[in-house]
């Protein structure tokens, strides 16, 4: 018998907190404030619930992740990984030093998978383009600091040990033997448009934004080379590169081979929720997989669909 995926048994102790199907979707539409077809679509994991969705409905309904997850040790096996972008402490750089470092696996295992789902720029993407990387780091940094001196795109200072690490990440993530993107279509418009409003409040001058914009086509330039070819041009390895019908609401991604197993899920924009659990993993990764049956894949195979999101993307960028 067939195991159910932790999203399989959420839905299950929904249901058995509201047995009749009109009552738990009346009740989750008042509580999330969504439309009712937007809840049908959630429950017949058409769409993922957010993290903050099943955040909220946790604690309103007094429902245990243990109980979501399938774990009974009595502890919760996430956790929350802060980290300050721009003055690290010593524990923070070194949470993250060493879960890039577990990705020198990749160098040895026999098999490797990483995928991710997401809205913004994939991380083996946009690492590799310092202007797109570190607009990422000034928009946290703006929504996120207090610092108003922080608030110029001009003032964003990346320590060179975050660089590093980044570069390093870089570096492993481009060995990984089978990696599947999924991107949200509009991608590339929400970051123009997040680009522009800081433009119009002077935030970031007009040579910053040329050069920002000469880095979206290089990032475009990289990313058509990749679906063209199905693999990393650095490595070869192979890259299964999708476009969602569906909008993704947040961003998760795991990594799955034999001496490493981990899967994150975006949180607040600014920090991940991590797990190591492999049985955790295991269901995330069976889950996370079931999106590509709303995308459309454009490496490789249908070359007019991929024309038509790149010419797309580019005209989008032009308008920068």
């Amino acid at each position: 018998m067939k195991k159910n995926t932790w999203i399989d048994i959420f839905i299950e102790l929904l249901q058995e907190k509201y047995p009749r199907n009109s009552q738990l979707i009346a009740e989750l539409v008042d509580l999330l404030c969504l439309e009712r077809e937007a809840v049908y679509r959630r429950l017949r994991k058409d769409v993922a619930f957010t993290a903050n969705e099943i955040a909220k409905i946790a604690t309103t309904w007094n429902i245990s992740f243990d109980e979501v997850i399938g774990a009974h040790s009595g502890k919760l096996p996430f956790q929350m990984l802060p980290l300050n972008y721009l003055n690290p402490s010593p524990k923070e750089f070194y949470s993250m030093h060493e879960k890039i470092k577990a990705l020198d696996d990749v160098q040895t295992a026999a098999y490797s998978e990483y995928m991710e789902v997401c809205n913004v720029f994939p991380k083996p993407l946009r690492i590799g383009f310092p202007m797109l990387f570190r607009f990422s780091i000034f928009y946290w940094a703006y929504h996120y600091r207090n610092d108003e001196s922080q608030n110029l795109f001009s003032k964003i200072v990346i320590p060179d040990s975050i660089y590093a690490d980044f570069e390093y990440y870089k570096q492993n993530i481009v060995h990984v033997q089978n990696t599947s993107l999924i991107l949200d279509e509009m991608v590339f418009e929400y970051f123009i448009h997040n680009v522009n409003y800081f433009h119009s409040i002077l935030a970031i001058t007009d040579k910053e934004k040329g050069l920002i914009k000469k880095e979206l086509y290089a990032l475009l330039d990289y990313m058509k080379e990749i679906a063209n070819n199905g693999c990393y041009p650095e490595t070869r390895k192979k890259v299964f590169m999708y476009i969602s019908q569906l909008t993704i609401n947040t961003n998760y991604n795991y990594y799955y081979s034999e001496n490493l197993k981990t899967c994150s899920v975006s949180a607040f924009g600014k920090d991940e929720i991590t797990s190591n659990d492999s049985e955790i993993v295991a269901n995330f990764r069976e889950w996370m997989n079931l999106k590509k049956r709303a995308a459309i894949q454009i490496s490789e195979v249908n070359e007019k669909r991929r024309f038509e999101f790149f010419n797309k993307q580019k005209k989008i960028v032009d308008s920068l």
